[in-house]
């Protein structure tokens, strides 16, 4: 299993990034504003610059529009999972369960929250990975039953991530067989409506 974001190479680019720009703006400065500028200056410029890429790069709004630039490079890419769904689960019995979702992503986590007309669940692990370049969303949630005489359970799935051809377009849609605590098993499937994900889909 890969970890879509590896801290080590990311930290790495960073730190190169860093020397660069630090290198940039001092003989920029010294060459058109300070020429007596001292050179022990660019740590300085270098701690500003570090702070700099590192706030942008955890800001949610920055980091997916380097994320949706970077997938129209290349396609192999990850995709940006951010958005609103709806799908069915799938019981052992055949019944079909309406679902909605709501994804929020971002450099340093994934949170699904995923609501039913009978339960709402919430995110307790998400690892988003690349299988012998299949991509895969491991989740793990706590789900919370509407009726409050029922105990609450937790449950996994491995969702299967992929681009699937609707009318005319392509979407997302995760799919995967999920299991409980409850020793239930099942199938979800969730197709994404649109990238915005502060869409309220509660159903109660």
């Amino acid at each position: 299993m890969v970890r879509i974001i590896r801290f080590d190479s990311l930290l790495k680019n960073v730190a190169y990034a860093t020397v660069a720009l630090s290198i940039g703006i001092y003989a920029f400065v010294q060459a058109t504003w300070l020429p007596d500028y001292p050179l022990f200056k660019v740590v300085t410029i270098s701690t500003i610059v570090s702070t700099f890429l590192v706030t942008l790069l955890v800001h949610t709004s920055f980091s997916r529009r380097l994320w949706a630039l970077i997938g129209r490079i290349n396609e192999s890419v990850y995709p940006d999972l951010n958005g609103t769904w709806q799908g069915e689960i799938t019981l052992e019995n055949g019944k079909t369960i309406d679902i909605r979702a709501v994804i929020r992503q971002s450099l340093l986590s994934t949170e699904i929250d995923i609501h039913g007309e009978m339960m709402k669940s919430v995110t307790l692990e998400t690892t988003p990975s690349m299988e012998a370049g299949q991509k895969k969303l491991y989740y793990v949630y706590r789900a919370d039953p509407k009726n409050p005489a029922w105990p609450s359970y937790s449950g996994s799935t491995i969702f299967d991530v992929r681009r699937a051809h609707g009318k005319d377009v392509y979407h997302l849609e995760l799919s995967g067989r999920y299991f409980t605590d409850r020793k239930t098993v099942g199938r979800i499937v969730l197709r994404q409506l649109g990238t915005d994900n502060n869409h309220d889909v509660s159903f109660y």
